[in-house]
C-alpha cells in the first residue's frame, strides 16, 4: 500500500442492508397481492431506472408498475409492503462502524436507490449515524455502473481513488471501480470481507 486508506465507499443493498426491491421481493408482493409475476417484472424494468435516477417518484412508479390497472389494494398498502422487505445486515453495519471508529475513516454510500426507498432504509436503519456522505442514485441521477457516480463520489468526498477502500456486492460494480483505481472489495458475507479489510491494513479491532 503506498496510500494510506481513508475512505470506505460502501453500497447497501446486499452490504449494509437486504436489497430493497429485488426479484425475491417482486415475487413475494405478486404472490400475496395476485399479481401476475411476469407482467410486474417486465413493467418494473421498463419503470425502476426512472425512479432509481430520481427523475420519478415512487407513485410515479407504482402507478406504472403495478396500478396501470385498478386494483383491490391501495398504493399505500403496496408501498407498506414494499418497505417492510428491507431488514438489516447488522454484523456489516457493526463492522463499518468499527472501522470508522478504530481507523477514523470518511465513511460514503455509493447505492443505486429510489428516493422514498432511500429514505425509509436510512431513517428505519439508522445509517446516517455512521454514513458521512450518501452518493444515492436518486440525489445524483446517476446510477452505477456509470463510472461517474464513483468520480462524482470522489469529488464529493475530496478523496483520491487510491485512498479509497469500497465494499460492495456486485461483480461488474467492483470492476468499474477498480479501473478508476478504487481498491475494491467484492462482498459475499461477513468473514471474507472483515478479511480482505484487514489485509488492507483495516482490521476492526487493531
Amino acid at each position: 500500500m503506498t496510500h494510506a486508506l481513508t475512505t470506505l465507499f460502501v453500497d447497501i443493498g446486499g452490504v449494509l442492508l437486504s436489497d430493497g426491491w429485488a426479484l425475491a421481493s417482486r415475487q413475494a408482493a405478486a404472490a400475496a397481492f395476485g399479481l401476475d409475476a411476469q407482467e410486474l417484472e417486465t413493467r418494473h424494468h421498463q419503470a425502476f431506472d426512472t425512479f432509481e435516477t430520481g427523475r420519478a417518484t415512487l407513485d410515479d412508479y407504482l402507478q406504472r408498475a403495478v396500478f396501470h390497472r385498478k386494483r383491490p389494494f391501495s398504493p399505500s398498502e403496496f408501498r407498506s409492503f414494499m418497505f417492510a422487505q428491507s431488514s438489516a445486515r447488522p454484523d456489516m453495519i457493526e463492522l463499518v462502524r468499527g472501522l470508522k471508529a478504530s481507523h477514523g475513516l470518511k465513511v460514503v454510500v455509493v447505492s443505486n436507490e429510489g428516493r422514498e426507498l432511500n429514505a425509509h432504509r436510512i431513517r428505519t436503519f439508522k445509517l446516517d449515524a455512521f454514513v458521512d456522505l450518501f452518493v444515492s442514485s436518486c440525489f445524483v441521477h446517476l446510477r452505477k455502473p456509470d463510472p461517474e457516480i464513483f468520480r462524482l463520489a470522489l469529488d464529493l468526498a475530496q478523496v483520491s481513488a487510491p485512498r479509497v477502500v469500497y465494499i460492495e456486492n456486485t461483480p461488474m460494480f467492483t470492476e468499474v471501480a477498480t479501473d478508476l483505481g478504487i481498491h475494491s472489495i467484492l462482498h459475499t458475507d461477513h468473514a471474507s470481507t472483515r478479511a480482505e479489510l484487514a489485509a488492507l491494513g483495516l482490521a476492526d479491532s487493531p
